[in-house]
């Protein structure tokens, strides 16, 4: 803990704190999730901490349960974007020739249209559920996981040890996750706190444009739109979850940051 920077602590205990009330959500939240207890907009209180939504809901309970809809969401499309992304941009790496320009070109055509666009457009024709959430952003997102890791993986590619180890007679499967991804670590972690916050706003926004999650559930980019309204009358509610948003991706940055800083140096006192 003494070589932690005081940046990185505050980074883990609010990124911590905001997984552990999305895992713990049922548990800390003072009433349900679609429960009306209330009046319209009700100002914060002993009994509401928070105030009451757009239809007398509680605002605290329906940011529990919205961060941690947003925050598995995000998880999962994180995590599905990076192994499809960076298997890909590997393989194209090491195989090289036609596979290489197939697939670049490929990722070059999905990624010249707007993502949050072609999310629009496919989920207009799709039914919106959470699975779905998930493959759409996964999948439209690792398409900058690919480059990346593409990119990392052409250097590493023609470093010395690689062709050790193919004259050794190991197989592309041995380079690309024996070889290469423990060498891409440092540039892929960093580069995922920053994928995990675009899939926090990307969901957001979809739920705020309407194609996101649906009612009753709730996440922070719904609540928003339910409540924006209020913002005319001063009511505070629509800038709750904009505040959640906004510390959540300042601490995944920081630890993000941490990280890669920590990475780097490791590699150079190896070197």
């Amino acid at each position: 803990m003494k070589n932690i920077p005081l940046s990185a602590l505050i980074g883990l205990a609010l990124t911590g704190a905001y997984f552990l009330a999305a895992i713990f959500a049922p548990l800390i939240a003072p009433y349900g999730m679609a429960q009306i207890v209330g009046g319209v907009w009700e100002p914060s209180s002993s009994e509401f901490l928070l105030g009451t939504d757009n239809i007398g809901r509680d605002l605290l309970s329906r940011m529990i349960y919205g961060g941690r809809t947003t925050i598995f969401i995000a998880t999962a499309a994180t995590l599905l974007s990076f192994i499809t992304g960076s298997v890909l941009g590997f393989l194209a790496a090491v195989l090289g020739g036609i596979w290489d320009h197939i697939l670049a070109r490929f990722v070059d055509l999905i990624m010249s249209v707007p993502t949050l666009i072609f999310a629009l457009v496919v989920l207009s024709v799709m039914p919106v559920t959470i699975p779905v959430l998930i493959l759409v952003m996964g999948l439209l997102d690792a398409t900058r996981v690919f480059r990346l890791a593409r990119a990392v993986a052409v250097d590493i590619n023609v470093m010395e040890f690689v062709e050790a180890a193919r004259l050794r007679g190991e197989g592309n499967i041995w380079v690309i996750f024996r070889e290469i991804l423990p060498n891409a670590l440092s540039p892929l972690v960093a580069e995922m706190g920053m994928r995990f916050i675009f899939m926090v706003l990307f969901v957001s926004t979809l739920s705020f444009l309407g194609l996101g999650v649906q009612p009753p559930a709730a996440d922070w980019g719904g609540i928003v739109k339910e409540n924006k309204d209020g913002i005319v009358y001063g009511i505070p509610a629509a800038l709750v979850p904009a505040i959640a948003i906004a510390t959540l991706a300042i601490s995944v940055n920081l630890v993000a940051d941490w990280i890669l800083n920590r990475t780097t140096s490791l590699k150079g006192g190896r070197g």
